[in-house]
């Protein structure tokens, strides 16, 4: 039982504007789209335990990934949120909503074959066009907007991780040390091969490492962190108006799926699972 018995579609290169169509890595690398719908064909959802981790079962069929393989996560805590997702499908199964079980594929599937270190340095890459570090001359109200909003996000970096890392307003993006690199590939070093899907998930949301990195060590919330990604565009809503609904829509989902992408690494780095303690009277 994988996506509920239909085929993984391919993602092109470049991840699309809508949510739900599945990930792409910030190397452009390709990862799975799940089917867009289908009618919920199960009754209840519940996990168990079972020697290579925690798995999900819809009735008593147990959920597989688009390879076929025994859907399996790491912890409870991970397990238990993936069975929410599936559990608070109504008559039809939304896929495209379902972030945490597209993640969990990807991580057990591996599509791209990308290994720790490929992870990393594709995740670091983004560095060289960060959201936050290109910034504009005209116009001045733009221009004094980023400096005041992304000034202290990339100051907070600096500090955070003993780096040099600046602004350009040059095409060609600032000149970012090789010191400032080498220490963010050590940093991610630290995290395991589930949690560094989910950081470049993140990344490939926010188009910055930086407030990535701000947000997964909680130094700034998810509406924040979308907030200063979409730092130009709120300008331009507020300058000349918003598009009934659209802008709306696409605010709300990227605040999705940007909050599903640091729990789901905030989940892959506990070393813990949870445990339920049941109280008898």
């Amino acid at each position: 039982l994988w996506w509920a018995h239909s085929p993984p579609a391919r993602l092109p290169r470049s991840p699309p504007a809508a949510a739900g169509s599945g990930l792409v890595g910030p190397c452009g690398g390709r990862a799975y789209a799940p089917p867009a719908e289908r009618k919920r064909f199960y009754q209840n959802v519940s996990i168990s335990q079972g020697e290579g981790g925690f798995e999900i079962n819809l009735d008593h069929r147990k959920l597989k990934t688009p390879q076929a393989k025994l859907f399996t996560v790491p912890s409870e805590a991970l397990a238990i949120a993936v069975a929410t997702e599936w559990d608070s499908q109504k008559d039809t199964i939304k896929f495209y909503t379902m972030h945490l079980t597209t993640l969990c594929n990807t991580a057990l599937d591996n599509p791209t074959q990308r290994n720790k270190t490929q992870l990393i340095r594709a995740a670091v890459k983004f560095l060289e066009t960060d959201t936050v570090c290109y910034r504009v001359e005209e116009p001045p109200a733009l221009a004094e907007l980023q400096k005041n909003e992304w000034d202290p996000v990339v100051a907070w970096a600096e500090k955070r991780y003993n780096v040099t890392i600046g602004s350009s307003t040059s095409i060609l993006g600032p000149n970012i040390p090789a010191s400032t690199k080498e220490t963010f590939i050590s940093h991610l070093a630290s995290y395991n091969m589930w949690a560094l899907q989910g950081i470049e998930f993140v990344i490939t949301q926010l188009k910055s490492l930086i407030l990535s990195m701000s947000l997964i060590d909680r130094h700034i919330t998810v509406e924040k962190a979308v907030l200063l990604s979409r730092l130009e565009e709120e300008y331009q809503i507020r300058r000349w108006g918003n598009v009934e609904w659209a802008h709306d829509y696409d605010l709300c989902e990227l605040r999705a799926r940007t909050a599903a992408g640091t729990l789901f690494v905030h989940l892959c780095s506990e070393s813990s699972t949870v445990k339920h303690k049941v109280l008898q009277d």
